[in-house]
């Protein structure tokens, strides 16, 4: 057994379990503070050499949504409009310049300096994983979220980042979702079709 106390179920069904992505939500709004929440808890989550690349927007205002409409494939539209939050994740082109405050211990910065394909590399991956640590914290705050890609991301980030700094990794809608419009939870692989232990 681990050596720290694990999760209640009830907290593995709140978090994983009984959650679904959302494709339909309730007007009830999302506080600033449950969102700054959300990041705060998210913050925690590990990445490499403590590099934390990823950037969040919350799109909350109708005119925010107005401007986040036309970077949305036709599928994605209604539903986002109707999410009380929609959370950009992009990823800084230019974390590594933070590297001396966060990873004061190795000069990371000099790692990645000049090298355009690693800069991407670890940029795309970790806020990747920093997006997946707002959805479990969101969800463990009591938020749904309906994590999605379709969108136009060259659009999006020009729309939202327009300095070219910050690209787009991934969108994802929170708020109360609609179980009753929920779909059926899809097929997941068994362990032994996703997994070795060696």
């Amino acid at each position: 057994m681990p050596g720290r106390t694990p999760l209640t179920e009830v907290g593995l069904d709140l978090i994983f379990r009984d959650a679904h992505t959302q494709n339909s939500w309730r007007p009830e709004a999302v506080a600033e503070e449950l969102l700054r929440r959300v990041y705060d808890l998210a913050k925690l989550g590990p990445t490499a050499a403590n590099c934390t690349p990823a950037r969040f927007v919350f799109v909350v205002s109708k005119e925010a949504k107005e401007k986040l409409r036309p970077c949305l494939a036709p599928g994605n539209v209604d539903k986002t409009m109707q999410a009380p939050v929609t959370m950009l994740v992009g990823y800084d082109l230019e974390f590594y310049e933070k590297l001396p405050e966060l990873f004061p211990r190795a000069d990371a910065r000099a790692w990645f300096v000049g090298k355009p394909d690693l800069i991407q590399e670890a940029a795309f991956r970790n806020s990747a994983l920093q997006g997946a640590y707002m959805i479990i914290a969101a969800r463990s705050l009591g938020l749904d979220c309906g994590p999605m890609s379709g969108f136009d991301a060259g659009l999006l980030s020009a729309a939202f980042w327009p300095d070219g700094k910050v690209k787009a990794n991934f969108i994802c809608n929170m708020g109360t979702g609609d179980d009753a419009k929920t779909f059926p939870r899809g097929p997941k692989l068994s362990f032994q079709r996703a997994c070795q232990i060696i």
